[in-house]
């Protein structure tokens, strides 16, 4: 059985990660490297635990979110596709049974809002984890004063969190942005299509999803 410490272990998807973080910092692209992709990881992981699927199914939502940005090593456009295809063959020659290997790569490649959808449980899990990640610590570029957009809003968020209440069947994303340095507005002007795809990666999972910033419930 392929285990997420297999996964960490491997030269060919660690060369993949260290590279396509390399490429998308050459383009001014936020921090995609082992922060992120373990913090994806660590998050898509708990979500199938509290909603009560099965370990193994909470491990292979942990594998995905390891792999998900792996495709970056080729090009950030389609990178959730062309990450599907990297991983594929990987995983099948590291011994992980074929059926895993699909439900795996079909979350790493629809895990993108541009074209991406819930088509399994492990596919919306990555999708709530993935989106759930913004914050200052991932912005590369060191002067403010040249800052987008993209940069401006994940510089403002000084928290965020997401919730799972299996009780209630909510998902709930917590962030704390600081205002001074963007209006919540340029957020939804960014992350709107993002907002809709983890509402309806909450729904597959049988639960609302919630957005709360700086206390205030939005979504």
């Amino acid at each position: 059985m392929v285990t997420l410490d297999d996964i960490k272990a491997n030269p060919i998807i660690d060369a993949c990660i260290r590279k396509g973080n390399e490429f998308l910092g050459s383009m001014g692209f936020t921090e995609h490297s082992y922060r992120h992709i373990n913090l994806v990881s660590s998050i898509a992981e708990e979500i199938i635990s509290k909603l009560g699927y099965p370990k193994r199914d909470a491990e292979l939502a942990a594998i995905a979110g390891y792999l998900h940005d792996i495709g970056n090593v080729i090009s950030r456009n389609d990178h959730g596709i062309s990450g599907a295809n990297i991983a594929f063959p990987i995983l099948l020659q590291m011994g992980m049974p074929p059926e895993e290997v699909c439900i795996v790569a079909s979350a790493i490649a629809n895990h993108e809002e541009q074209y991406g959808y819930p088509v399994n449980h492990i596919a919306a899990a990555l999708i709530l984890a993935d989106k759930s990640d913004v914050h200052r610590s991932r912005v590369r570029n060191t002067d403010f004063a040249t800052f987008d957009i993209h940069d401006r809003v994940n510089y403002a968020a000084e928290h965020s969190f997401v919730y799972v209440n299996e009780e209630n069947r909510t998902i709930t994303m917590e962030l704390s942005i600081d205002i001074s340095i963007t209006p919540v507005m340029e957020y939804f002007e960014i992350f709107l299509e993002r907002m809709m795809l983890c509402r309806r990666a909450a729904n597959h999972l049988g639960c609302n999803f919630e957005l709360v910033i700086n206390g205030a419930k939005l979504l």
